[in-house]
């Protein structure tokens, strides 16, 4: 029996049989769901161990309970970048090198801000893979893509920075500030919210945060050997250690600890973001309710980046850092934009429905961009709003 906790309101019951049925048939050890609807929260529901992979799992998962969110982090980076653009205080049109000198080396020069957020950068992988030490330090990461060669010719197609995106967006916001992206974020957009949404952990909200680890998705009973099956061209992608995709995920080796409280306080906006999943969905409830003004809304989801992903071997779609909704990431509708976070998590927002949703999980699978339970969740809330 699954003990799930919180409130859902009349009419969004198919969610809560969504999430109880992660756990009963796709694998899912620890996670919690937030969905607000025009303004109001409507599902807030929590469930399972707060440890995954741990021998006897730990605490149960509490209300407050937080855990890494993985690339589902880099829409709020994306947003700090757009609310300066908001502010006047970034220019999307002008090139890197006008606010970062030392970007435009091995012909990066032309490379623009809005480059960055689009996966058009053509940098998502490093000649040499930082160690993790280096990772962690605040400055190898920036002084490495600075000087990395692009893989094509920057603007003219796109390939998803998985782990460069946090150096690349992480240097822009402080040589345009004067503060770390976390610093900004916390201060400018998490902190007056009350989001409990963090891009490098604070020490104090440490004991908050249960561990993640790689679980495997069982085949449900009714779909024995009718699995769809990753195309042979993406299984030796991520099988080949010389390609692009390798590479571009494996910037940082050997990899990193996830649970390790150093990598966690950090400040990798692409991989290493904290938060429960109140926040997420808190996060992408504020971007439609104003925080976000109508033209920077706009620009969030305006498709910039469409077809074949040099580094995701799919046809993936990007607005402004954000992801759009897609066969490889499928969201709400059309009009939704967010971002899913490597092995589960899952936050975004649906202007035209009023729609905002965070699903945040401890059971790592192996799903990049479209995980079975985050899907189940969003095809029962469509199924609530249909």
């Amino acid at each position: 029996m699954i003990e799930v906790h919180g409130t859902v309101a009349d009419g969004f019951e198919p969610v809560r049989d969504a999430f109880v049925g992660g756990f009963k048939e796709r694998g899912e050890v620890g996670a919690a769901v937030t969905l607000h609807r025009e303004g109001r929260r409507v599902v807030d529901l929590w469930a399972g161990a707060a440890h995954a992979g741990a021998p006897d799992e730990g605490p149960a998962w509490a209300e407050d309970t937080a855990q890494i969110i993985r690339s589902a982090g880099k829409g709020p980076a994306a947003a700090c970048l757009l609310l300066l653009h908001q502010r006047g205080q970034l220019d999307l049109d002008a090139p890197v090198a006008s606010y970062w000198p030392e970007f435009k080396a091995a012909g990066k020069e032309r490379v623009l801000v809005r480059d960055l957020l689009t996966h058009r950068a053509g940098v998502p992988a490093l000649d040499t893979p930082l160690t993790v030490e280096q990772a962690l330090d605040g400055s190898s990461g920036p002084r490495a893509v600075a000087a990395q060669a692009p893989q094509w010719q920057p603007g003219t197609d796109h390939g998803y920075h998985a782990q460069t995106f946090s150096w690349l967006l992480g240097a822009l916001v402080q040589r345009a500030t004067g503060r770390t992206l976390g610093a900004w974020f916390d201060q400018e957009i998490a902190r007056p919210r009350g989001l409990d949404l963090w891009i490098g952990l604070p020490h104090d909200r440490r004991p908050r945060v249960g561990r993640v680890a790689a679980v495997e998705a069982p085949e449900p009973p009714s779909a024995k050997g009718l699995r769809a099956r990753p195309k042979p061209s993406v299984v030796a992608a991520y099988a080949d250690p010389r390609s692009l995709t390798r590479r571009a995920f494996g910037a940082i080796l050997p990899p990193v600890d996830e649970n390790d409280p150093a990598y966690q306080s950090a400040e990798l906006p692409a991989s290493n973001a904290v938060a429960t999943a109140r926040g997420l969905a808190g996060f992408y409830a504020a971007l439609i309710d104003g925080l976000f003004a109508p033209a920077t809304l706009t620009t969030a989801r305006t498709p910039e980046s469409e077809g074949p992903d040099r580094v995701l071997v799919v046809n993936t779609r990007f607005g402004h850092g954000f992801m759009l909704h897609g066969p490889s990431c499928p969201l709400l509708t059309p009009a939704s934009f967010g971002h899913p976070g490597r092995g589960g998590s899952l936050g975004f927002a649906d202007p035209e429905a009023g729609i905002a949703f965070g699903y945040v999980t401890n059971g790592l699978q192996q799903s990049v961009t479209a995980d079975p339970r985050a899907q189940a969740l969003v095809r029962a809330v469509r199924s609530c709003l249909s």
